[in-house]
């Protein structure tokens, strides 16, 4: 009977901490308010399928080689993604022409030759010192021995042109007298395909000190739909969003059920995930920086690192949607009065 009564006490105990922190995560998500929501609707709008599909035709066509890293293609992709920047009056973070940070080859190994990252820049009106990076990987695969290109049109000829999208986005807004509170850095990001060595680059050479990074928003393929949701095509992984904020992961949740209602499946998201997805994009440099990511990604299909990977097979409404649900996270990031905070500093958990 005594050892009864003892373990009925520490059930009591378990259940007033259970109840007691999930006191503490709705207080978490109240504090969330969603900002500018008319505005939030009118320039994702600006976001279209057409417009995805015709750069995303560009940037996947055979002229870019399948962009192999370092290469002719790799060099045509980040010449191609300048000139759209300068066409779309959006700065460089460097203050002039250079859209570039150069990778020397003496960063690489197994001959890859010097490469570089891609960076475009939007100043904060109220809060310039704190950034927001939305990253994609521009490099591919190359030339099959074959002679057959890997095109690489969801991998990741879509993570590219939905951040040339949002980008237009927000500068169509700042145009407009709407201008992010908070900087964006829009980072196209060489070499993840030989092991995330442009994040990797960016991480150890930063533009703006990291400590100044309050999130980083990763896409990486999000423009088809894989075998497990044939079906119901609605979806798009999001990996990483509550392993270091979880005030990120219910912003993200109430920004999704505002807009879009978009199926976000978690189920990648796991620490035992044998797939390691985690730690296979360019996201998981920043997190080991301990700047909150948000993954985005539509999982693998048969099309997946094969020459297959071709442009008119990419769901462009679909892709359309999901850009838009990554513009509207990053305009609250952006503009919420709160900077994001990490779970070891956010109060409403730790009281």
């Amino acid at each position: 009977m005594k050892t009864f009564c003892i373990l009925s006490a520490f059930a009591l105990v378990g259940t007033c901490a259970t109840t007691k922190y999930t006191t503490k995560i709705q207080n978490l998500k109240d504090s969330i308010t969603i900002v500018d929501s008319t505005l939030v609707v009118k320039y994702s709008n600006t976001i279209t399928a057409k417009e995805l599909s015709k750069a995303l035709y560009i940037i996947s066509s055979d002229t870019f080689e399948g962009r192999k890293t370092g290469e002719k293609g790799q060099k045509l992709a980040t010449q191609f993604l300048k000139d759209y920047y300068i066409k779309e009056e959006i700065a460089s973070p460097f203050g002039d022409s250079i859209y570039y940070q150069t990778i020397p080859e003496s960063f690489f190994s197994n001959n890859i030759k010097a490469s570089e990252n891609v960076l475009a820049y939007i100043e904060g009106s109220e809060k310039p010192n704190e950034l927001i990076i939305i990253s994609a990987h521009l490099d591919h695969l190359g030339i099959e021995n074959t002679g057959e290109i890997f095109n690489g049109a969801d991998d990741n000829g879509s993570g590219t042109t939905a951040i040339m999208e949002i980008a237009q986005a927000f500068q169509q807004a700042k145009k407009d007298g709407h201008g992010p509170k908070r900087s964006i850095l829009f980072l196209h990001l060489t070499a993840e395909e030989i092991g995330t060595q442009g994040s990797l680059y960016y991480t150890q050479n930063p533009i703006f000190p990291l400590e100044n990074t309050i999130a980083n928003l990763n896409i990486d393929m999000i423009g088809r739909v894989d075998n497990i949701h044939k079906e119901d095509k609605n979806y798009i992984y999001l990996i990483g969003s509550d392993r270091l904020s979880k005030e990120l992961h219910y912003l993200s949740e109430k920004v999704n059920n505002t807009y879009f209602n978009i199926d976000l499946d978690y189920r990648f998201n796991a620490e035992n995930d044998e797939n390691h997805y985690y730690s296979r994009s360019d996201h998981y440099n920043f997190a080991l920086h301990g700047i909150p990511v948000i993954f985005y990604f539509n999982g693998e299909h048969a099309d997946y690192h094969k020459t297959t990977d071709t442009p008119e097979k990419i769901d462009y409404l679909l892709l359309q949607n999901r850009t838009r649900l990554i513009f509207a996270t990053a305009w609250q990031l952006a503009n919420q009065p709160n900077r994001l905070v990490v779970d070891t500093k956010n109060q409403l958990l730790l009281n």
